[in-house]
């Protein structure tokens, strides 16, 4: 308590230096995630993405992104052997938003898409097995983390596999491609609006205290999914074929009807990334914050500040315009070549297994899920069209992240426990 009093507000700074740290490696690399099948396939241009990102990611943060947040990340650490020593816990959530910050930067300066969620897990486990002691972590938790790895990626690659067979046997196969596109756009746009909205129903809204019955979730899914199809139709009705274009490339005009509707994937990635992933990042500055401010008390959950949502949008923002390039050259130009409609699948794809994913409690990374989808639509057009070495290199990123976060926790805990006592 006594050290708490003494260098509060030197933790304070800490944890809000440290906190808009993270969300800035959010911003460079998981948003990039979200954005790259957008600009990879040419729908938007990086400075869309970004602003897009801005107001999307911001709004799914400020609306979706939760008043409540678990100062114990998600049940991976047993903070009861601490209870007289709240500055072990200062020391430790300090740490691991610095170590999952450090390798966020590392990561995205390579243009490796690495889970955020994954980082500040692997960081929590370096704390807890430093300070706590081995028996502190919950390592079923890291069991059902590490089968993600697997899980995550061929759900979304199935998924934008199937809608990728879809969108040729119904509109490309046809003998009329772009009256086909024009007739099943808004059928492929609805999808993007209700499964959008069910993620926010049912992940994003509960904070709000906001608790919709299924049934009641899934007609306003339903609503809201025929009004974004009908703003597609409109839109896919001021498509124009362009003969030029279509001699060089067959399906050109077709392409073009897709890019009104990457928009919308686009803007709904975003929107459930915010909601998602943005309480995650701050979540350990969150219960600095509660520590501190209550005097030394550990509460297991506490209030999340306004503030510190508005930290943590303005972060990933400058995170995504600053470094966020990389990233999403690797998702979107390097693992395959996106077209609109090959980006529209893998983005409808990942955004489809996200909501999946939250159904059944499977603990799934937005990134893993991002990189399987693309990877599925690679697939639909056999195995030459990924480049497998790109692969492996994110594949081997994944499987480092843990440990990495891990150590470099590990090493900052004592480094910050060596200083202040």
């Amino acid at each position: 308590m006594e050290i708490i009093a003494t260098y509060g507000t030197v933790f304070m700074v800490l944890a809000v230096v440290f906190g808009l740290y993270m969300t800035w490696g959010i911003g460079a690399n998981d948003v990039a995630n979200a954005m790259g099948t957008s600009v990879g396939s040419g729908a938007i241009t990086v400075k869309q993405a970004i602003i897009i990102a801005a107001i999307f990611e911001f709004t799914g943060a400020f609306i979706a992104g939760g008043n409540v947040t678990s100062t114990i990340r998600k049940g991976i650490v047993d903070s009861s052997s601490i209870a007289g020593q709240p500055e072990i816990l200062v020391f430790g959530m300090l740490a691991a938003l610095l170590a999952a910050a450090v390798w966020l930067m590392i990561a995205s300066s390579r243009g490796w898409p690495v889970s955020t969620t994954h980082s500040i897990v692997g960081a929590l486990v370096g704390f807890a097995v430093a300070g706590l002691g081995v028996e502190a972590v919950h390592w079923g938790k890291i069991g059902m983390i590490a089968a993600s790895w697997v899980v995550s990626p061929a759900l979304g690659g199935l998924l934008a596999y199937l809608l990728m067979m879809s969108i040729r046997k119904l509109i490309l196969n046809t003998e009329q491609p772009f009256e086909s596109a024009r007739k099943w756009g808004p059928a492929y746009v609805f999808l993007v609006g209700f499964i959008i909205s069910l993620v926010t129903l049912f992940k994003g809204l509960k904070h709000l205290k906001l608790e919709l019955s299924v049934p009641m979730s899934f007609l306003s899914a339903l609503v809201f999914g025929l009004i974004i199809a009908l703003i597609g139709w409109i839109l896919i009705q001021k498509v124009k074929v362009d003969p030029e274009a279509d001699r060089d490339y067959h399906f050109a005009s077709v392409e073009k009807i897709f890019v009104p509707m990457m928009i919308f994937t686009a803007c709904a990635m975003a929107f459930a990334h915010g909601s998602n992933d943005v309480a995650n990042g701050i979540g350990p500055l969150a219960a600095v914050a509660s520590v501190i401010l209550s005097g030394g008390e550990m509460a297991q959950k506490s209030d999340l500040p306004l503030w510190i949502l508005v930290l943590g949008g303005f972060g990933i923002v400058v995170g995504l315009a600053t470094m966020g390039y990389k990233v999403m050259q690797t998702i979107g130009t390097r693992i395959t070549q996106l077209t609109p409609s090959r980006g529209f699948c893998a983005t409808l794809a990942a955004a489809a297994t996200v909501v999946l994913a939250s159904r059944t409690g499977l603990p799934v990374s937005t990134t893993h899920i991002a990189v399987g989808a693309v990877i599925g639509v690679g697939l639909a057009r056999g195995v030459g069209a990924i480049d497998l070495r790109v692969i492996g290199g994110i594949v081997v990123s994944w499987v480092v992240t843990l440990p990495v976060g891990g150590v470099l926790a590990a090493l900052f805990f004592f480094t910050l426990k060596g200083m202040f006592t």
